[in-house]
């Protein structure tokens, strides 16, 4: 969003200076890091798009946005493409400019697009408990399997989005008797930063809590980050891993356990727990508390996956 920004810079009296300057970095933190970032790649593929057509992006008109809509439909998904729309729209919000999502035109658009491609998003497969103990198992005798271990357990059973496993710092995490309790400063539903404890039990066939330790033990972390990098000669980096690291990881280690590597994402760790919780029965409000989801109707989809078979109205019929 940084055009976006430096028109709000340069539309303002220069005098304001430090204010101005404190302002625009209030206006960068509005939103959470992950969705600045995907604002920022949608603008930019939008007046990349604009500039080859020769209109404006900032401002930009109904028309251009409809048609960039259409073009951006041959291979973006509908969810893509709302996404992309509300960038643009961000971006002329923070430019104090007349916005060209707001338009029926452009709703119709995608409305269209919607109807015509449809909106059933594609599921990664869940990591459930059995294909977690199959990953982790595989996990080599290094400093670089002690961290993957760690990762994969402390994501499963935190019920982790990918962002907020690799933001944990080692001070967010409290080691008990019962298990791990763990603070969560800031996650996709909480954008005022209220943060979150959750517990973390221990496994009896694979413990998050040993792997965690294990980990930080070996890589000598005792402050600052707790997944880190580690380069080819095999020393840890000071910076934390991305959470495009963590579905990489995840998707190795499917395909090393001889899954389809290419069905599981970061997000498979955190849907796998809940898989597996509804799987055993467990209570949808103690789902809740390591979940931290806002609805009890999203967390029903996982339940209703889970006993989709049980009880079946169709059985013994045939």
């Amino acid at each position: 969003m940084s055009t976006a920004l430096t028109v709000l810079e340069t539309t303002l009296p220069a005098n304001l200076g430090p204010d101005l300057a404190a302002a625009v970095d209030l206006a960068k933190a509005e939103k959470v890091f992950s969705t600045r970032k995907a604002y920022g790649t949608d603008f930019r593929l939008f007046k990349a798009w604009c500039e080859s057509k020769g209109v404006s992006s900032l401002p930009a008109s109904p028309e251009t946005a409809a048609a960039f809509l259409a073009a951006e439909a041959r291979t973006a998904k509908p969810s893509t493409l709302g996404r992309r729309l509300a960038a643009i729209r961000y971006a002329h919000k923070l430019a104090h400019l007349e916005t060209p999502t707001d338009s029926e035109a452009v709703k119709a658009t995608l409305r269209g697009i919607r109807r015509t491609m449809g909106t059933a998003k594609v599921r990664k497969t869940p990591a459930v408990a059995a294909k977690i103990l199959s990953m982790v198992a595989l996990a080599p005798d290094s400093l670089t399997g002690l961290r993957d271990r760690a990762l994969l357990l402390l994501g499963f059973g935190g019920a982790f989005r990918r962002s907020e496993l690799v933001a944990l710092d080692v001070a967010d995490i409290e080691e008990t008797s019962e298990g791990l309790r763990v603070t969560i400063r800031r996650g996709k539903t909480d954008q005022e930063g209220e943060g979150a404890t959750i517990a973390i039990s221990r496994g009896d066939r694979a413990c998050p809590v040993k792997a965690l330790r294990a980990w930080l033990d070996a890589a000598g972390i005792e402050t600052g980050p707790v997944f880190r990098s580690i380069n080819k000669a095999g020393a840890v980096a000071g910076g934390r891993l991305t959470d495009r690291s963590v579905a990489n990881i995840v998707k190795a280690y499917a395909k090393r356990a001889g899954f389809d590597a290419s069905v599981f994402s970061g997000h498979s760790l955190r849907s796998g727990f809940l898989t597996s919780a509804a799987a055993k029965g467990a209570s949808i409000f103690k789902m809740m508390d390591v979940s931290r989801h806002k609805s009890v109707d999203t967390l029903r989809g996982y339940v209703r996956d889970a006993e989709l078979f049980k009880d079946h109205a169709g059985a013994g019929l045939l």
